[in-house]
């Protein structure tokens, strides 16, 4: 069975949407309906309250860790429609606002850090905005019309080879950036950087309800890609591919209730599924391309289901 490390008491006064540890275990952020995201120091089986951050005036759905090598780094991503960008600079100060979105803006998402300090957020406007620093100054790249009603959920590639050579995908030091996206028109997108632009690349299409949340697993040497998808259709579906050009389903499971979330341990090898029915479920492949479920825990307190947006 999954089991519970430590209980954060975070002290929020409404739904709880989103809670990351960062790159090394040592923090936590949560934010919540409550407008505000907090942050908390994990040592020893205790928690420490650093800091709150209110820059939101609407609920605040997804926070995101940048890369460590970009020191102390948070996004933030709300239903006000704006993206604030979060850093320790002795205490926590908000760094940049994006206000490029005309509706929620309901998931944000770093980039691998090779590709430098880049950050995707998706909205229900339908757009996907793509924002990269370059010193003192964010710009902006827009994908328009990304999904039909809204999107939900972004996730990015791992640094790894174009796949010309399908058998050998692997690191270099130009490797091509790929976005996956998940949205309100039932589909999973893959979007590739061509030059100044963002192209559709493929359109995977499996769920027939909104896609609430997409993970691309971790690139853990030459193998196969491996990107999940989940939906208020109660599936979780698992896309491989050895050239990004193909991509083959496998339903991992239909569940009893809408799924929120899904999310790959660091090696890629597990992936955890979190939704309505109040469970958290560990998956692993066999040898044999099955999926099965290996540990499970039942939130007793504590809900994991939104019925607006966001979920944990």
């Amino acid at each position: 069975m999954v089991s519970v490390l430590n209980t954060v008491d975070t002290g929020h006064e409404d739904m709880i949407h989103d809670a990351e540890m960062d790159y090394y275990g040592l923090r936590l952020a949560t934010c919540s309906s409550d407008n505000s995201v907090k942050i908390f120091d994990l040592k020893n089986g205790t928690q420490n309250l650093v800091a709150v951050l209110k820059g939101h005036i609407g609920p605040v759905w997804q926070v995101a860790w940048a890369h460590p090598k970009f020191g102390n780094l948070l996004a933030s991503c709300s239903y006000d429609r704006k993206v604030i960008i979060w850093k320790e600079l002795g205490e926590w100060t908000k760094i940049y606002e994006h206000t490029g979105h005309d509706s929620s803006v309901n998931s944000v998402a770093w980039a691998p850090h090779e590709f430098g300090l880049i950050l995707a957020c998706g909205s229900s406007d339908g757009s996907v905005s793509i924002l990269a620093n370059t010193g003192d100054t964010w710009h902006m790249q827009k994908i328009t019309n990304a999904h039909t009603i809204g999107c939900n959920a972004v996730s990015w590639c791992p640094a790894v080879d174009s796949g010309a050579d399908p058998s050998a995908i692997q690191q270099r030091n130009d490797p091509v950036k790929r976005l996956a996206t998940g949205g309100c028109d039932n589909l999973v997108k893959i979007w590739k950087e061509d030059g100044d632009r963002w192209i559709e690349e493929n359109k995977l299409e499996a769920h027939s309800d909104w896609v609430r949340d997409v993970a691309w697993a971790p690139a853990v040497g030459p193998s196969r890609a491996a990107l999940a998808s989940c939906s208020q259709d109660r599936r979780v579906v698992v896309w491989t591919s050895n050239d990004y050009t193909s991509w083959t389903p496998n339903v991992l499971n239909v569940f009893d209730d809408v799924i929120w979330n899904v999310s790959w341990s660091l090696t890629g090898g597990i992936l955890a599924v979190s939704g309505g029915d109040n469970k958290v479920s560990l998956w692993r492949e066999n040898s044999e391309g099955q999926w099965a479920c290996i540990s499970e825990l039942n939130k007793d307190q504590g809900n994991l289901n939104n019925p607006d947006q966001r979920a944990l």
